[in-house]
């Protein structure tokens, strides 16, 4: 059974498609008009060896908002559609990823229900090119929201933005990975006591 989801959102302030299969082998086609948001993207399809493709023209000429949240929107419904009723999957993984200098720890539970917590390094660089650094929370809370999961990512410690999120997406690439892996163990069985996810 392949485990493929596809969505197509489109407002006002922009047009996204997102495909993506969770049990591809990294292959990665991204366009955003964001680039450093293109490269973390990347990171996600590779390192969570999921085949993923992203379409995105927005409003850049008012600022990056609107295309990097709606992508995300997008991107967390494909997500929620690939992972279908989650039967035998593990659930939970996670993740610690160090960039040099930065670490970020991420954990994940492919609950049904999101929730996010999320903290990182104060005060680290406003912006890495047209990418505004603040927006990576809110990458992640439009991600949680469509996916409906939980997801906790601690970043201790760090000092090069470039790193800070990097390694917040390579590890989210790999806890999400782990967490939807087909379980040999758990064939046929829906990982929660109360009998769905």
């Amino acid at each position: 059974m392949t485990r493929v989801g596809r969505v197509e959102r489109t407002t006002k302030e922009t047009s996204v498609v997102v495909e993506i299969d969770i049990d591809g082998t990294g292959q990665v086609d991204v366009s955003t008009g964001v680039g450093f948001y293109d490269h973390m993207l990347d990171q996600l399809g590779r390192h969570g060896l999921f085949d993923l493709t992203v379409k995105t023209e927005g409003d850049l000429h008012i600022d990056t908002h609107h295309t990097i949240e709606d992508t995300a929107l997008a991107l967390g419904a494909a997500f929620k559609q690939a992972l279908g009723d989650k039967v035998g999957i593990y659930r939970f993984g996670n993740c610690t990823v160090p960039l040099d200098e930065s670490l970020a720890q991420v954990t994940v539970d492919l609950s049904g229900r999101p929730y996010l917590v999320h903290t990182e390094p104060e005060n680290i660089a406003p912006m890495i090119g047209s990418y505004d650094t603040t927006m990576t929370r809110h990458i992640l809370e439009s991600f949680v929201a469509q996916a409906q999961i939980a997801l906790h990512v601690h970043v201790p410690y760090g000092r090069n933005a470039h790193h800070i999120v990097e390694c917040q997406f390579k590890a989210l690439a790999r806890a999400l990975r782990y967490a939807s892996e087909r379980d040999p163990r758990a064939a046929g069985i829906i990982p929660s006591t109360k009998g769905a996810l």
